[in-house]
C-alpha cells in the first residue's frame, strides 16, 4: 500500500471520498464476538473502510446474503494437490480459500533451495497469497536419505522474503530434546527474528509437549484425539484441525472444541489431492463439519479466518471489519456454507462456482531434473529372508489415518517360511523403499497388512518426506516392471498388472507435481481410481496417499525409509523377522 492509497481510504471512510464498493444491506459475520449482525459494508483500494450509509461507485444488493471473510488453510503442502501453485489456487478460491499457509518441504526434500524458490516463483501474479514457512527438517530424520539436506544457513535468506512467516513443522524431537546445535540454531533464528515456528507433535507425551511448547514452537497439526487437543491447548498452542486426503482428524477432533477454547483452534487440510479438493471441497468443508457438530457457524468460521491471522502475525486479515483487508465471501446460506462469490483484495474473482480470471504463465521454464536415479532391480533385491526366524514385524495400515499399527505375526502361518512371499489371502503384502536422488543403492524391505491388493503392484515418487520411491504388491514381477516403468515417466504414480500399465500419471517436476493443467491430472486421478479397483476391487480409501505415508518415520507407530524398517516409539530400526 501506498501513502496517497492510505489516505484515500481515510478520506473515504469519513465519506470525504466516494468508495469502489457498497455492499448495501448484508448480514456480516463478526468474528471478534462470535455473532452477526446487519450493515453495509464499504471497500476503498482493496480493504474494509466502514460501516453504514456510504455511497459506492458500485453497490451491490446483499439482502438475504451473508459476508465473512476469505478462508485461511493454516497449513498445507501445495505439493500434496499435485500441481502448481497457481492451479491450486483456482481450486482453492472456487472454495472461498484466499489465503494459505504452505509448508514446501515436499519439494525441498527434493530439489533444496530451488525447490522452495521455484515454488515461491510459482505462487506470484496471481489473486491468492501463499504464506511459507521454511522447511526445518530437510531430511526429516537422518533415518532416511532425501535429495537436500538443508541446514541454518540455507534458510537464512529467505527471513528476508516478505511471505516468510517462520520456520515450518519440526519433526526432529530428539534433535530438539538433546539441544542438536543445527536444530537449535534454526530455531533460534526464527526466535529471535520475531518468526513463527510450527510445530509435529505425533504421538508426543505431555512431557514432550511441555518440551516443544519450551522452545516457542507455537502450533500442531498432528493431534489424532480431543484429549490430545486440550493438553495442547493448556501449553498455549494453537490446534490446527486436520482434515485431508488421508488424515481425517476433524471428527474426533472437533469434540473439543467450544466456545471457551476456539481462538487457540484453526482449521487445515495439510495434505490435499487435487481431485479431492475440486469434488469434495477443502475448509469450506471443515466448516460445515464443525457447525453440524453443533459448534455455530460464526465460531467455525473464526477457526480458518480470525485465528490464523492472529496466530501468524497477517496484519489486518481474517475479519471484516474497518482497516481489514477486502478478501471476503458472500453466502448465500451460513448453516450450508454455500459460496455465491469470492472477492479477493475487493475484487470479484469468483462468481456462481465460476472463476472470473485466467493467470496461468505457459512460459515458464521447469527446471531440468532426473527424478528416479536408481540401478536396473533384480528379484534377488526384492529377497525377504525368513531362515531361522519365528516372528515378522508387520505394519498395518488405519484407513484414513496416518498412524500404523505394529503387528507382530507366527512366521509358521505363512506359505512359505523360507522367503516371504506376498499372500493376498492373509493381506501381506511385501513393500520397498527405494532411494531414488543419488543412486546410493539403498533399499528398505518391509511387509504390510491393509492395502488389500488383489493383484498387480503400485507405486509413486510422492513418499513423505524424502520422497523416495515406494513400491507395493503382490508379486516380484509386478514390482520390478513398476519401477522401470516410473523410470520412464521420471516420476509420478502408477498401477501395474500382468506386466503392464493399467493408469499412470507424470510428476515430471521433483517426482511431486506436474506443470500440467488441473483438468488433465483429474483425469489421470480418475484413470488411476478406476484401475485400482481391477486389482483392488474392495478398498474404499485412497491408497496412494496412504502409501505415501507408510515412509514418514516421525508418525507413529512402525513406518519404512530406504534404509529400513522404522520403529518410531523407539526411534530405531528393527528387524523385519526375529
Amino acid at each position: 500500500m501506498n501513502k496517497e492509497n492510505f489516505i484515500s481510504q481515510i478520506k473515504a471512510a469519513s465519506k470525504a471520498e466516494v468508495c469502489d464498493l457498497v455492499i448495501k444491506n448484508i448480514t456480516i459475520i463478526d468474528v471478534f464476538q462470535n455473532s452477526s449482525f446487519k450493515d453495509n459494508v464499504a471497500i476503498k483500494n482493496g480493504v474494509i473502510v466502514g460501516f453504514g450509509d456510504y455511497e459506492g461507485a458500485v453497490e451491490i444488493n446483499g439482502t438475504n446474503k451473508y459476508i465473512c471473510p476469505g478462508l485461511i488453510d493454516a497449513h498445507t503442502h501445495i505439493e500434496s494437490s499435485l500441481v502448481t501453485p497457481k492451479e491450486y489456487s483456482k481450486a482453492a478460491l472456487l472454495h472461498g480459500i484466499t489465503s494459505a499457509i504452505v509448508d514446501p518441504h515436499e519439494i525441498a526434500n527434493v530439489l533444496g533451495t530451488k525447490g522452495i524458490k521455484l515454488m515461491m516463483d510459482l505462487s506470484k501474479d496471481i489473486p491468492f497469497d501463499f504464506y511459507f514457512m521454511l522447511p526445518s527438517c530437510v531430511p526429516a530424520t537422518s533415518f532416511e536419505t532425501s535429495g537436500a539436506v538443508l541446514e541454518r544457513e540455507d534458510l537464512l535468506p529467505f527471513y528476508k522474503e516478505k511471505n516468510v512467516l517462520g520456520l515450518a513443522e519440526v519433526m526432529n524431537f530428539p534433535a530438539v530434546l538433546n539441544c542438536d546445535e543445527n536444530m537449535i540454531n534454526k530455531l533460534w533464528d526464527a526466535k529471535s527474528t520475531g518468526h513463527i515456528i510450527d510445530g509435529h507433535c505425533a504421538g508426543f507425551t505431555n512431557d514432550m509437549l511441555n518440551t516443544y511448547a519450551a522452545a516457542n514452537i507455537l502450533t500442531d497439526h498432528e493431534s489424532i484425539t480431543a484429549d490430545e487437543v486440550v493438553e495442547r491447548l493448556r501449553r498455549g498452542m494453537y490446534v490446527h484441525m486436520r482434515e485431508g486426503s488421508v488424515a481425517k482428524n476433524l471428527k474426533e477432533l472437533i469434540k473439543a472444541a467450544s466456545i471457551y477454547n476456539s481462538r487457540r483452534i484453526c482449521l487445515c487440510t495439510d495434505d490435499k489431492h487435487i481431485d479431492d479438493l475440486i469434488i469434495n471441497g477443502s475448509i469450506d468443508n471443515s466448516i460445515r463439519m464443525v457447525i453440524s457438530s453443533g459448534l455455530l457457524p460464526e465460531t467455525a468460521i473464526q477457526m480458518c479466518t480470525l485465528n490464523p491471522s492472529e496466530s501468524y502475525n497477517l496484519k489486518n486479515k481474517g475479519a471484516i471489519a474497518p482497516g481489514y483487508i477486502a478478501d471476503f465471501i458472500i453466502l448465500e446460506d451460513l448453516e450450508n456454507f454455500k459460496i455465491d462469490s469470492v472477492y479477493k483484495n475487493g475484487n470479484l474473482v469468483v462468481y456462481k462456482n465460476r472463476l472470473l480470471y485466467e493467470s496461468y504463465n505457459d512460459d515458464f521454464v521447469y527446471p531440468s531434473i532426473t527424478n528416479v536415479n536408481i540401478r536396473n532391480l533384480t528379484k534377488k533385491d526384492l529377497e525377504i529372508n525368513l531362515k531361522n526366524k519365528k516372528t515378522l514385524n508387520v505394519i498395518e495400515i488405519n484407513p484414513n489415518k496416518l498412524e500404523s499399527n505394529h503387528l507382530k505375526i507366527d512366521i509358521n502361518t505363512l506359505k512359505n517360511t523360507n522367503y516371504f512371499e506376498s499372500d493376498t489371502n492373509l493381506d501381506l503384502l511385501k513393500i520397498a523403499v527405494i532411494e531414488r536422488h543419488n543412486n546410493t543403492g539403498n533399499m528398505g524391505l518391509g511387509i504390510i497388512k491393509g492395502l488389500n491388493l488383489k493383484d498387480g503392484a503400485i507405486a509413486t515418487t510422492v513418499a513423505h518426506d524424502s520422497h523416495n520411491l515406494i513400491i507395493c504388491g503382490t508379486n516380484d514381477e509386478d514390482m520390478l516392471i513398476a519401477a522401470e516403468e516410473i523410470k520412464k515417466l521420471n516420476g509420478g504414480t502408477l498401477i501395474v498388472k500382468n506386466g503392464e500399465v493399467l493408469a499412470s500419471i507424470q510428476l515430471e517436476i521433483g517426482g511431486l507435481i506436474t506443470g500440467r493443467k488441473s483438468a488433465d491430472v483429474v483425469k489421470d486421478l480418475k484413470n488411476l481410481h478406476c484401475s485400482i479397483k481391477d486389482i483392488a476391487p474392495d478398498i474404499n480409501f485412497n491408497p496412494f496417499l496412504t502409501l505415501s505415508f507408510l515412509s514418514l518415520p516421525v508418525i507413529p507407530v512402525l513406518k519404512i525409509t530406504d534404509k529400513g524398517l522404522f520403529d518410531v516409539s523407539k526411534f530405531d530400526f528393527i528387524d523385519i523377522a526375529e
